[in-house]
């Protein structure tokens, strides 16, 4: 597979017309993690479609998951917005990093690269104290990075594999919140991605959408916790974007390339469209938002 795809990004649909036709996919898979910067065609992430209003100015915040997908949307959202961005990785994912690190670098914001394993709970306390330590606080938590694995029979998924999904959907939330929280104050906000498969789960998909159910208590539950602290706890639950998760072993290569399709919009989301959810619950716009879930699905309802 070459570095540069033949085709350019497929944008969104304009605001008074959604529906699009859907885009041509041509068959494609990336070993796991994927790479965005690889994909045909390439996810729009906000690069030159996002404009901000200054709704974060004087906002930092950390977002694991953030060089690629949903997370690299709302990194360069957050930035535009006037926010200061600490993004988490894998180390095989530097070259959609580097591009996320500069897009906040190019809106004059102080950006913080940190590639490491957030299954490991120590890198995960590492983490935090790094974004704090680069940024000098932290108000704003977004729970992104997820692992989407599919499995059509439950005796062919390996408990080696049931927990990687855990440890990235479940335990690393866990860890990397309970590591943030004494940097955090009144007016913090903390963020987690789940998933339409917390509500709709599919089949091939078990262990995923347990772990994204869990994502939505999780936000709950810890919303109740923190209230008098004046900290929000919110959860998004995306339905089908297009994101790398799908192309390196998310979905079979079959359904990746009808990714959407059967939404009543017709097609996948681009990553740039759920940002401004992200956006809302980040700010001081979302005060009286915590323990919710949001949806952003194409129509088909959570």
């Amino acid at each position: 597979m070459s570095d540069t795809p033949p085709n350019p990004p497929f944008r969104s649909g304009a605001l008074d017309q959604p529906r699009m036709i859907h885009p041509d996919f041509p068959e494609q898979h990336q070993p796991a993690p994927g790479l965005a910067t690889r994909m045909d065609p390439l996810p729009d992430h906000g690069e030159e479609s996002y404009r901000g209003s200054g709704r974060l100015k004087g906002k930092r915040a950390l977002i694991t998951g953030g060089d690629s997908g949903i997370g690299a949307a709302a990194a360069i959202a957050f930035a535009r917005e006037g926010a200061d961005v600490a993004i988490s990785y894998l180390p095989d994912e530097q070259e959609d990093a580097d591009r996320v690190i500069a897009a906040i670098e190019a809106e004059g914001r102080r950006a913080a690269a940190l590639p490491g394993d957030i299954r490991d709970e120590g890198f995960c306390k590492e983490m935090v104290e790094s974004a704090v330590s680069q940024l000098g606080g932290l108000g704003v938590l977004v729970n992104n990075a997820g692992r989407q694995q599919y499995c059509h029979r439950l005796e062919d998924l390996a408990s080696e594999d049931f927990d990687a999904t855990m440890k990235v959907n479940v335990y690393a939330p866990f860890w990397i919140t309970k590591a943030a929280l004494p940097h955090m104050g009144t007016g913090g906000s903390i963020i987690i991605t789940s998933s339409v498969q917390a509500k709709s789960p599919a089949g091939h998909l078990f262990d995923y959408a347990q772990s994204k159910a869990a994502n939505v208590a999780f936000a709950q539950s810890l919303a109740k916790q923190l209230a008098p602290r004046g900290i929000r706890v919110n959860a998004v639950c995306p339905g089908p974007f297009w994101t790398p998760l799908q192309i390196s072993g998310g979905q079979t290569p079959e359904k990746a390339q009808q990714h959407g399709a059967s939404q009543p919009l017709g097609r996948p989301g681009q990553p740039v469209e759920i940002a401004p959810i992200y956006v809302l619950l980040a700010s001081d716009e979302g005060s009286y938002l915590t323990g919710e879930f949001f949806g952003a699905v194409g129509g088909s309802g959570l």
